[in-house]
């Protein structure tokens, strides 16, 4: 059992991986070679210092990052998340993810919300050891399809007025996902700690196989040692009842005011990125001075083979 804890994203990440590679075992599931250490236990201290952001040797798509986290906590599964990371339509059924985590959670049958679920149960009872939010559902995930979801689910316990949160997850590819996951998670950890009055404890990170594929070792390797910490990002917080109708107006393409805004900021210069207007892109990216717009504008500089 692998058990590391750190304060920020980058610490937390770099070792792991070191980690990874020191004590994983060689395994080729579907017949990929991949590093394997089975049994991780992965603790974030400081949840809010959430996005990794180790250049030259990994630099994240902060507007995917945004994007998903918008995507998730929406209860969408609609195809606009393509337009930030394109790969993820290769596992579409039908040009529908299967494994969508935002609609089990948000709906997972109609008129059942589980976040609603869960912030509605540590309201009543601070001490209750209910609040699950499950993703993985047998009845969807046996028959045949190309998206599984890696992520079995979520539990809050509120103990002493600070509310933890534990993520378990049946398997992580540690390069490409693991970056984004954390960095969802943690905004629904400080989120519910927001909704139910209570400070943002230790976010817990437990993963069965946690994995490098091959193609990533040496990457891995070139990480640093001792990393800056990742900077922590502007609280998040807003009221549940005005929490649906936000998301809406990030998703429409809006710039809401608040932290939130630097959401919309780099998903609308990211789309602009995209269509080609790469200067107007880079402007809207640098209007902020945020972790995201600093994030966006170092990916933007890795794509122009800038990032030093």
């Amino acid at each position: 059992m692998m058990h590391l804890t750190a304060g920020s994203a980058n610490e937390l990440f770099s070792a792991t991986c070191r980690t990874v590679m020191e004590e994983g075992r060689s395994v080729k599931p579907r017949g990929m070679a991949t590093t394997e250490v089975i049994g991780a236990h992965l603790t974030l201290t400081e949840p809010r210092r959430r996005l990794v952001s180790l250049p030259p040797v990994r630099v994240v798509n902060a507007a995917f990052a945004a994007a998903e986290a918008v995507w998730i906590l929406s209860g969408s599964d609609e195809p606009w998340i393509y337009t930030y990371n394109q790969r993820m339509a290769q596992y579409a059924d039908a040009g529908t993810l299967r494994g969508a985590y935002g609609p089990r959670m948000r709906a997972w049958r109609p008129g059942h919300d589980q976040l609603d679920h869960v912030r509605r149960t540590l309201l009543a009872d601070p001490n209750s050891r209910r609040a699950v939010i499950q993703l993985y559902d047998p009845d969807r995930d046996i028959p045949h399809h190309s998206d599984v979801p890696c992520t079995l689910g979520y539990r809050f316990y509120l103990r002493e007025g600070r509310l933890e949160m534990h993520t378990t997850m049946r398997s992580q590819d540690l390069w490409l996902g693991f970056c984004y996951d954390l960095f969802t998670a943690t905004i629904l950890h400080e989120l519910m700690a927001h909704w139910i009055g209570a400070a943002v404890g230790e976010y817990h990170h437990h993963v069965d196989s946690l994995h490098l594929y091959k193609d990533n070792e040496a990457a891995a390797l070139a990480l640093p040692d001792c990393p800056a910490a990742s900077r922590a990002m502007d609280p998040l917080v807003v009221p549940w009842e005005d929490f649906d109708a936000l998301l809406a107006e990030i998703t429409s393409g809006q710039m809401p005011g608040g932290p939130w805004g630097e959401f919309g900021r780099v998903m609308r210069s990211y789309r602009i990125w995209k269509g080609g207007e790469r200067g107007d892109a880079r402007r809207i990216a640098e209007l902020g001075d945020g972790v995201l717009a600093q994030g966006l504008t170092t990916w933007y500089a890795k794509l122009s083979g800038r990032v030093a």
